[in-house]
């Protein structure tokens, strides 16, 4: 019998602010992968990083924000991959940034949006991507998140 390996490879990286309408999310329109979709961040993790370490990088590079806090997000996005033949399973953090914090993407996306949690869940295009995003403002907006998952970073 053959098996369905599981990778974990990635991370996904959900970015909030809470502006004076309300907490936002912010979501990117991709232009390579998945090109036109809208998505959250996600990176791959590279040779020597530990997993919130790729989270912090990725926020920045393709973004050029910085995290005020950075969080477990107490949940794992997974999806099957038929090109590979692969589960993914990738952790994922939630960062907080300041209301007013300057977005700059890169070359892989092609604009942003700063949306409430109802819009996203209409821009999102995979099931699994509207969980986590149920998940966070449950657990990071409707309520304070545990410190436990907060992660300290230098």
């Amino acid at each position: 019998m053959a098996d369905i390996p599981i990778r974990c490879f990635a991370v996904s990286v959900v970015i909030i602010r809470h502006a004076s309408t309300g907490h936002q999310v912010l979501l990117l329109r991709r232009n390579q992968t998945l090109v036109g979709e809208w998505c959250q961040i996600v990176g791959g993790i590279e040779d020597g990083e530990t997993a919130w370490q790729t989270a912090l990088r990725e926020v920045k590079e393709e973004t050029g924000l910085v995290c005020q806090h950075l969080y477990s997000g107490d949940i794992c996005e997974q999806f099957y991959e038929a090109d590979r033949n692969a589960i993914s399973l990738l952790p994922v953090f939630v960062g907080v940034v300041d209301a007013y914090a300057e977005v700059t993407i890169n070359e892989e996306h092609s604009e942003f949006r700063w949306v409430s949690f109802n819009e996203a869940l209409t821009m999102l295009p995979f099931a699994g991507q509207r969980k986590v995003i149920r998940h966070i403002e449950a657990e990071f907006v409707q309520r304070s998140p545990s410190k436990y998952l907060r992660i300290q970073t230098p």
